[in-house]
């Protein structure tokens, strides 16, 4: 629902998500804060590690660097891993991590991994309902319309399938990291529990965002319906 339209639902569901949302990026934060002041032995940084994981599944995706502290992504577009300043110039075990993980979506892209190829095919169904759907929602229930109400509350499931496809992506994307960081002798022992930790943490956010758009949707359900019911 829009920002300025708050509710008893809104306060019982979506604030308690929203705080556990808050706790998760704090926590994945302070995390990667820690372990990115630990150098590794193999003297790697972020960019060094995912040429390594390249090479060895025969892939030649150009690294860059940007601007900004956990800014790393995969962009399948243009086929480039862009590491943040804190990750692709740094030798750490957080560093090392992070760019695991982002090389771990290249590996899934170039495998053909389903769960991403199917992410990928809804993405403009989810941006889309992700900017119209709260919109619908409120038309719907300021003018007395039950389809338009539905139809935003159905639209909003689409964002909430789309995240809960993206923690399989995610997880998969930091098993091959880890995967890759032990087999290659990248990371070892202590530094391979380190950046477990790091990319666990990481997760979590994705959890937690699930967890806000699944209250979300049970609160816009709650409001429809019982608009529907005192209608009748």
């Amino acid at each position: 629902m829009p920002l300025f339209f708050i509710d008893k639902w809104y306060l019982l569901l979506v604030i308690p998500g929203l705080i556990i949302s808050i706790w998760a990026q704090i926590r994945v934060k302070s995390t990667f804060a820690k372990y990115n002041k630990i150098g590794t032995r193999s003297g790697m940084n972020g960019k060094d590690a995912s040429i390594a994981i390249q090479q060895i599944n025969q892939l030649n995706i150009p690294v860059e660097t940007v601007e900004g502290s956990l800014t790393d992504h995969y962009d399948p577009r243009t086929n480039v891993i862009r590491l943040s300043q804190t990750v692709g110039t740094v030798n750490s075990i957080a560093a090392i991590g992070v760019a695991a993980h982002e090389t771990g979506h290249a590996l899934q892209y170039a495998e053909g991994y389903g769960p991403i190829k199917v992410r990928a095919a809804i993405l403009p169904t989810t941006q889309f309902a992700t900017s119209i759907s709260p919109w619908l929602v409120f038309a719907g229930l300021l003018f007395g319309n039950e389809y338009f109400a539905y139809l935003g509350v159905i639209l909003f499931g689409m964002v909430m399938l789309f995240q809960l496809i993206t923690l399989p992506v995610e997880f998969n994307a930091s098993a091959r990291a880890l995967n890759s960081l032990k087999t290659q002798g990248i990371l070892t022992g202590d530094e391979l529990v380190g950046a477990k930790k790091v990319l666990s943490a990481a997760a979590l956010t994705y959890i937690a965002a699930l967890l806000v758009t699944l209250l979300s949707f049970i609160r816009l359900l709650l409001l429809v319906s019982g608009r529907g019911r005192r209608n009748r």
